[in-house]
């Protein structure tokens, strides 16, 4: 029974509505609202997401995203490297700085920066600051 109406009309719960998901889900609401609802949680993440293709797309083909402009991802931006044998050698250091789950998808390959919601402008500074550092002591 997923007719809430029927519940309503009855006066009745016919089975148990699924409380933890609802909790969790009104705590999520609570915390978006908190950050000034969709429209501002929409500019923090437009925000992170120029910030690292901006990084990927300077850095004179060290660094390329596979994905045309006008559809780039604002949950997650993928790139590759201009020589792929650095490859490991980037989520090995790149591990090490604490910043794990970069490495792509097993069918793709190269990188993939997840920089959802719960993930702070500080972290997309941090590692734009490491893909720089790292260029420069690989050019």
């Amino acid at each position: 029974m997923l007719d809430y109406k029927i519940h309503a009309d009855n006066n009745s719960l016919y089975n148990t509505p699924p409380c933890y998901g609802i909790y969790m889900c009104g705590l999520v609401f609570e915390h978006l609202l908190a950050q000034g609802g969709l429209v501002e949680v929409e500019k923090k993440n437009m925000k992170k997401a120029r910030i690292l293709y901006d990084a990927i797309d300077e850095s004179d083909g060290f660094y390329r995203c596979p994905v045309e402009k006008t559809v780039r991802s604002l949950m997650n931006v993928p790139f590759t490297l201009e020589k792929s044998e650095l490859e490991a050698e980037f989520i090995q250091e790149v591990a090490k700085e604490k910043m794990v789950q970069l490495k792509g998808h097993r069918s793709v390959g190269g990188m993939r920066a997840s920089i959802s919601n719960a993930m702070p402008l500080a972290g997309v500074k941090r590692l734009v600051a490491f893909l720089k550092d790292f260029q420069a002591r690989h050019v």
